[in-house]
């Protein structure tokens, strides 16, 4: 195992969209008793697919895999991707602060027919570099035909996957993409220097997608497209066309909408949001609340001075 940074790929190249341009992190709807609304996650992941998302990640922290049981993760994989039929690439969440348990949750996503798996860095327990190294080779080489988006958001696990570690996981042919929510643009610009056009780093943060595909970025995985889909859609496209002026009016008018979602832990805004545009997912599972009446106003607002593409 090397310690040195590799670099691969062409300084300037565009890094090809493994998983489309606009992936959304979608919620898990729950019916009123808690359980799982599988029928409602079937016609919301059909939505999506019709309304701007060329991918869904299910099971993610959006998606409340904390508090979502294995069994309950492999039954929505299922139900999505049979909802979505070929129409999006489809990844889970398989990430996990036990190195054993990523293994075979990403084992069994990739025997459940998922595109990808979505693997975010080891919460809670801070492993040096060289723990993130080991346990990112343990889980690629666990499913080695998966392709792997790594995932860090150092905002919620407490450790953050450095560029150069990143790089000496190059050498695995399924770790393709990067989802970058450290809040900052200079991390795609570092995972560019050390990994070069190979890797497709996606916006991890709604609010930063414009910058950071102008440093780089293929794309976003999203909150804000469950209900701007084509908004962020035309956005990403404005911006990959060249048409900077169009791409910049869209990011302006979908800002406060991307800050409104994250005003109080994610996923309470975005539920709160469907819940107001018709979409009844249900309340987050606890230690997690519904919005109280200060968010849903203010979603109210924001929804209201949405304009349609």
């Amino acid at each position: 195992m090397s310690g040195s940074t590799v670099s691969v790929g062409q300084p300037g190249a565009i890094s090809p969209a493994p998983f489309g341009r606009v992936i959304t992190a979608m919620v898990t709807p729950f019916a009123a008793d808690g359980s799982l609304d599988l029928p409602l996650a079937e016609r919301l992941a059909d939505h999506l697919v019709r309304n701007g998302s060329d991918g869904l990640v299910v099971c993610g922290t959006t998606g409340e895999s904390p508090t979502l049981r294995w069994e309950e993760q492999h039954e929505l994989l299922t139900a999505v991707r049979s909802a979505v039929s070929g129409r999006a690439r489809v990844l889970a969440g398989t990430g996990s602060n036990c190195t054993v348990e990523a293994e075979e949750a990403t084992r069994q996503a990739a025997r459940l027919g998922a595109d990808g798996a979505l693997v975010v860095v080891p919460y809670y327990n801070k492993p040096p570099q060289s723990g993130l190294e080991a346990h990112f080779r343990a889980v690629a080489m666990a499913a080695p035909d998966l392709p792997l988006m790594l995932y860090n958001i150092p905002g919620r696990t407490g450790c953050s996957l450095a560029p150069e570690t990143t790089a000496r996981l190059m050498d695995l042919e399924n770790v393709v993409s990067f989802k970058a929510a450290s809040g900052t643009t200079e991390e795609v610009g570092q995972l560019r220097a050390c990994c070069g056009s190979r890797l497709a780093v996606y916006s991890g943060d709604d609010a930063l997608t414009l910058p950071m595909l102008a440093v780089g970025a293929v794309g976003v995985v999203s909150v804000a497209s469950h209900v701007a889909g084509p908004q962020i859609q035309a956005m990403v496209a404005a911006a990959l066309a060249g048409r900077g002026q169009d791409a910049l009016a869209l990011h302006e008018q979908l800002l406060p909408l991307c800050r409104a979602l994250f005003c109080t832990t994610n996923p309470i805004p975005v539920k709160a949001a469907l819940e107001l545009t018709g979409w009844p997912v249900g309340a987050p599972r606890l230690p997690l609340l519904s919005a109280d009446d200060t968010v849903r106003d203010h979603l109210i607002s924001v929804l209201a001075a949405l304009r349609p593409t």
